[in-house]
């Protein structure tokens, strides 16, 4: 992984998931990295893990000033950024006439001011450096709604635009990817409080997931391209899921 070994990544969103997993894949592979979220324990605990390529700072990605003070610290630390994966988000699903306005807010602060707190704050620094690459998570929830997901479905389609947009006007200039999951055993989810949507996955039964570290594998195969690929876009889900 020669095009790895040495690169600094940030990645929000860092604490469990797909985000950690990530992050010990490509601590292992020689990158540095930044991590962030908001629960100090479990960023201590992986920073240590992963050991001296790693640091971190407690942050939240609704707050512009932790976005920026984040991404401060990984210049100041290791002199660059190479990565930044926009990977924080929330899923509190629920159905309209449940009128959850808080939850629909917050789905909005974080899975889509998150995202655009990263690429104003990333944006300069790499540009003046002439290279970067910016990954966003979106989903396939993104690109397909179902009942209960429209406002959620509504904020990762705004990913896929703002990183289309985003895309071409840095085409020849930054690396853009965008990441659409599908079902991943992660804590994604576990802030549902929708009484109807628990009574429609009890009728579902079982659903099908993959592992955070399928999602690992594929950041990094992005990551790893040489400086003339770019890859745009990844789709990746269950066998089983059909949509």
């Amino acid at each position: 992984m020669k095009n790895i070994n040495g690169k600094v990544v940030v990645i929000t969103g860092a604490s469990s998931g797909m985000g950690a997993e990530t992050a010990k894949k490509l601590g292992a592979l020689g990158a540095k990295v930044v991590l962030g979220a908001r629960r100090q324990e479990k960023l201590d605990s992986l920073v240590a893990s992963i050991g001296d390529n790693a640091r971190y700072m407690q942050s939240d990605v609704t707050k512009k000033e932790d976005v920026d003070r984040l991404l401060k610290f990984a210049i100041d630390t290791f002199g660059k950024i190479d990565v930044l994966w926009n990977n924080a988000g929330v899923m509190p699903i629920s159905f309209f006439d449940e009128g959850n306005l808080e939850e629909w807010e917050r789905m909005i602060d974080v899975n889509i001011k998150g995202v655009l707190y990263g690429i104003h704050a990333v944006l300069p620094h790499m540009i003046k450096n002439g290279n970067g690459h910016i990954i966003s998570t979106s989903s396939t929830a993104g690109l397909k709604i179902f009942p209960s997901t429209g406002v959620y479905s509504a904020t990762k389609g705004a990913v896929k635009s703002i990183m289309e947009g985003l895309r071409e006007e840095m085409a020849g200039k930054i690396k853009v990817t965008t990441l659409y999951p599908g079902a991943v055993s992660t804590e994604l989810g576990s802030d549902i409080t929708s009484r109807k949507v628990f009574e429609m996955m009890e009728a579902m039964g079982q659903i099908a997931t993959i592992d955070a570290e399928a999602i690992a594998d594929a950041v990094v195969y992005a990551i790893n391209q040489p400086n003339e690929v770019a890859v745009n876009e990844i789709t990746i889900r269950p066998l089983q899921q059909a949509m």
